[in-house]
C-alpha cells in the first residue's frame, strides 16, 4: 500500500507530589523566585489571593506581554526562569525548599482576550476550601466549605503504621503535606528503605481534597506491573494524618537532569527518556487512567546513575475515566494543561499534549508557551503556536519536529495516542522500543462497526492509500490482538488480549464496555485489510500535509469500487439522520447532478462521520 503518486496551578497541584528525593540546596542553575503570593507557610496550600497590590503586578506583567514595557528575562540562564503565580505552585519535589521550574519562552505578539485564568483561581480556592463567602462563583460537587469541620476523614486504611515503618527524615515538602524516608521494621523486606507521603488530615477541608485522596490510592493500588510506574506498598492512617508508602526514588527529578544540561537534550537522549514516558502513559490509558499532571517534576529517576530507569509519580489529581466519558474539572499545571482541558472537555489525549510539550522542553530547552502571568499562559495555550524556527530546531532532525508538532496538535483528534507516538519513525527504532496495545484501537473500531456500509467502503478505500511508516502502527496493534493463523482476529481475540493486559483500574474505568460494541465480531471476523480501514483515524490523517493527497487517491479507488448512484433520501438513511434534519438542503452537494453517485465533497464528509446533530449545526 503506498500513496497515489479543579485546581490548575502553574506549576504544581494544589497537593503535594511524590517529594521522595531530598537535596540539601538547590541546583546552581536555579534562580531565586518572585516573592510568592499568599500564605508562605511551607506544609499548607497557599491561599489564592489577589490585592490591590498584586492586580498591579499582574496588570504590568501583561503590559509586558504586549510590549509595551521590555519584558523581563533570566540574566544567568536564557531559558530558564523563575515560575510566575507563585501562590498556585508547590515547591519542587526535590525537596529542601527549592523553586526549580522548566525552562520558558517568550511571545513577541499579544494575545487577545478572554483569559480563563480568574475562573480557574475560584475553581482552585474553591476546592482547596479557601474561598471567602463571595470569592467563587462557581460551586464544585461536594464542596462544604473551609473549615473541613463534620466532614468523615476516616478512610478504612490500615492504622498501624508505626508497628510496620520507622520514619526516617523529611525530603520533601508540598502544599498538601510532606514526604519523608523510611524503612521497613520487619518481614522479608527488613531495613528496605521506602518514601511515605504523609498527607495532614487537617488539610484536608473539603469532601473533593478528601476524595483526591481516596482516589489516589485507589489508583496506586489499581495500576501494577509497569516498570516506569512507582511502586505502591500500602496505605495508613491515624486520627491525624494519612501514610502512602512508596518505593524511594533517589536520582532525582527529571527536571534536574534538564538543567544540568543546560536546558536541552541530545536526540538520542531524549529518546530514552521519551521512550519511558509514553510507555507508562500508554499503560495507564489502557487501564483507563488518565494522570492529569504530567510535567519533568513529576518524573523521577530510580538512581543517580545517567542510565537509570525513569519512573512516574504523583497521582494526586489522576482519574478513571470511562470510554465514553470526557472530564470537565480543572486541573493540571499551567505550563503543561491542554487547551481542551481549559474549554473543561477532555479525556487521555491531554496528558500526551503534556508530554508533547515534556518532549519539546528536553530538544530544545525552552516552554512551548510561557508568559509572565497566569492569564497569559492560557491565551498562549490556546491561541500561540510553538515556534520551529529558532535555534536549534533548524539542526534537529525533521522527523523529531514532526513527533513533536504530531503531540502539540491544538485538536485533540489529530493528536497521536501514546502508543502510536512510540510507532513514530523517530522514535520506534529506537533500543528496540516495543509499541503496547493502544485503547484508541477499540474506539475507532466501534465507530467503524456502527457505521453505514457506504462509509465502511470509503474507509476500506482510504486505508489503501496509507504509506509504510502509517501502517507500522496498525501492524503492530494487529500483531497484539494474537490473529489466527489464517490472518483474521474475532472478538475472542480482543477479549482475550485486554484480559491479558487488564489491571484493576480497568474494571474501575470499565474499559470492557468496550466489548459491548464490537459484540459483531463474535459472528465473523476481521482481516489486516478490515482491521485497518476499522482502525484508522481521518482526523489525524487531516493533519497531515499529505492529507488532500490521500483524499483524492482514495476518491479514485472508492470510484472505481465502492461508489453508486444513491438518492438524497436513502443517503440520509444510510447516515441514520433525524427526520428533524433539513437533508436536501445539508446533503445536496454531497451528490453529483451528474450521475447521482457521491461528490468528492460527500466522500470526504462521509468518512469523517457525520450525525443530525453536526450537520444541523452546519445548516
Amino acid at each position: 500500500m503506498g500513496l497515489c503518486g479543579s485546581k490548575l496551578t502553574t506549576n504544581s497541584p494544589p497537593r503535594e507530589a511524590n517529594l521522595q528525593n531530598g537535596r540539601s540546596s538547590p541546583s546552581p542553575a536555579r534562580l531565586p523566585s518572585p516573592s510568592p503570593r499568599g500564605n508562605k507557610s511551607g506544609g499548607g496550600r497557599d491561599q489564592p489571593q489577589q490585592d490591590k497590590g498584586e492586580e498591579e503586578q499582574e496588570q504590568k506583567a501583561e503590559e509586558e506581554e504586549k510590549g509595551l514595557t521590555k519584558p523581563w528575562a533570566s540574566p544567568f540562564f536564557p531559558f530558564y526562569s523563575p515560575s510566575p503565580a507563585h501562590s498556585l505552585f508547590k515547591k519542587s519535589p526535590a525537596g529542601g525548599g527549592s523553586n526549580a521550574t522548566t525552562p520558558r519562552r517568550f511571545f513577541k505578539r499579544p494575545f487577545p482576550p478572554p483569559s480563563p485564568a480568574k475562573h480557574i483561581r475560584a475553581v482552585l480556592a474553591r476546592r482547596q476550601g479557601s474561598v471567602k463567602p463571595n470569592g467563587a462563583s462557581i460551586p464544585e460537587d461536594g464542596d462544604t466549605g473551609g473549615t473541613g469541620a463534620g466532614l468523615d476523614k476516616r478512610f478504612g486504611f490500615s492504622k498501624h503504621f508505626s508497628s510496620n515503618y520507622e520514619l526516617g527524615e523529611e525530603v520533601g515538602r508540598g502544599h498538601f503535606g510532606y514526604t519523608c524516608s523510611a524503612r521497613f521494621k520487619k518481614g522479608e523486606l527488613k531495613g528496605q528503605q521506602v518514601a511515605v507521603k504523609v498527607i495532614p488530615k487537617a488539610k484536608m477541608t473539603t469532601a473533593i481534597a478528601i476524595e483526591d485522596v481516596r482516589r489516589e490510592v485507589k489508583i496506586l493500588k489499581a495500576l501494577t506491573g509497569h516498570a516506569n510506574l512507582v511502586q505502591f506498598y500500602d496505605a495508613y492512617e491515624d486520627d491525624e494524618n494519612v501514610y502512602i508508602v512508596m518505593e524511594l526514588c533517589e536520582g532525582g527529578e527529571l527536571l534536574d537532569r534538564i538543567l544540568s544540561r543546560g536546558g536541552k537534550y541530545s536526540e538520542d537522549d531524549a529518546k530514552a527518556v521519551m521512550v519511558q514516558i509514553l510507555s507508562v502513559v500508554a499503560f495507564c490509558h489502557l487501564q483507563g487512567v488518565v494522570h492529569r499532571d504530567l510535567k519533568p517534576e513529576n518524573f523521577l529517576f530510580t538512581t543517580k546513575d545517567e542510565n537509570s530507569v525513569l519512573k512516574a509519580i504523583d497521582f494526586g489529581l489522576s482519574d478513571f475515566v470511562k470510554p465514553d466519558e470526557r472530564l470537565n474539572d480543572i486541573v493540571g499545571s499551567a505550563y503543561y494543561v491542554a487547551p481542551e482541558v481549559l474549554h473543561r472537555s477532555y479525556t487521555t489525549e491531554a496528558d500526551v499534549w503534556s508530554v508533547g510539550v515534556i518532549a519539546y522542553i528536553l530538544l530544545c530547552g525552552s516552554r512551548p508557551f510561557w508568559a509572565r502571568t497566569e492569564s497569559g499562559i492560557f491565551r498562549a495555550v490556546l491561541k500561540a503556536d510553538p515556534s520551529f524556527d529558532e535555534p536549534p530546531w533548524p539542526s534537529l532532525s525533521f522527523e523529531a519536529k514532526d513527533f513533536v508538532k504530531r503531540l502539540l496538535s491544538k485538536d485533540p483528534r489529530r493528536r497521536m495516542s501514546a502508543a502510536q507516538a512510540l510507532s513514530h519513525p523517530w522514535i520506534r527504532n529506537y533500543n528496540d522500543t516495543k509499541v503496547p496495545l493502544d485503547v484508541l484501537l477499540f474506539k475507532l473500531m466501534k465507530a467503524y462497526m456502527r457505521s453505514s456500509p457506504l462509509r465502511k467502503a470509503a474507509l476500506r478505500a482510504m486505508s489503501k492509500t496509507l504509506t509504510v511508516n502509517e501502517l507500522f502502527y496498525m501492524e503492530e496493534q494487529y500483531a497484539l490482538l494474537e490473529p489466527s493463523k489464517s490472518g483474521f482476529i474475532s472478538l475472542e481475540n480482543i477479549k482475550l488480549v485486554l484480559t491479558k493486559n487488564a489491571t484493576d483500574a480497568m474494571k474501575e474505568s470499565r474499559v470492557n464496555d468496550l466489548l459491548v460494541s464490537l459484540s459483531a465480531l463474535q459472528y465473523r471476523k476481521m482481516d489486516f485489510d478490515e482491521f485497518c480501514a476499522a482502525t484508522l483515524s481521518i482526523h489525524q490523517l487531516e493533519g497531515l500535509d499529505r492529507w488532500e493527497q490521500h483524499a483524492r487517491c482514495a476518491y479514485e479507488l472508492f470510484e472505481k469500487d465502492g461508489n453508486r448512484a444513491i438518492v438524497i433520501e436513502e443517503l440520509a438513511s444510510e447516515l441514520g439522520l433525524s427526520p428533524s434534519v433539513p437533508v436536501h438542503a445539508v446533503l445536496h452537494d454531497w451528490i453529483r447532478h451528474t450521475d447521482g453517485k457521491l461528490s468528492f465533497l460527500g466522500f470526504v464528509k462521509l468518512v469523517h462521520g457525520v450525525s443530525s446533530r453536526s450537520l444541523a449545526k452546519l445548516h
